[in-house]
């Protein structure tokens, strides 16, 4: 039987003033974030390599704005 990775990180205290926290489906290759105002999206297609270097960003809030806000389809999710 084939095991598929899914990756999640949910951070209880993330150092970020604007994400709360995130994880991903490897499979499905979508990447939810939470952020701090309690608001939480589903980003559609995003690679796996955007993923790890967002997971290993400093500064999440700023990786994201460059690299995955408006770049990828997204639902806001209740």
């Amino acid at each position: 039987m084939l095991l598929k990775k899914c990756y999640t990180n949910k951070y209880t205290s993330m150092p970020s003033t604007v994400i709360r926290g995130f994880n991903y489906s490897e499979d499905k290759k979508v990447l939810t974030v939470t952020f701090t105002t309690d608001r939480t999206y589903k980003y559609k297609d995003v690679p796996e390599k955007i993923y790890n270097q967002f997971s290993r960003a400093t500064s999440k809030g700023r990786y994201f704005n460059f690299n995955i806000r408006d770049k990828y389809e997204y639902e806001e999710i209740d």
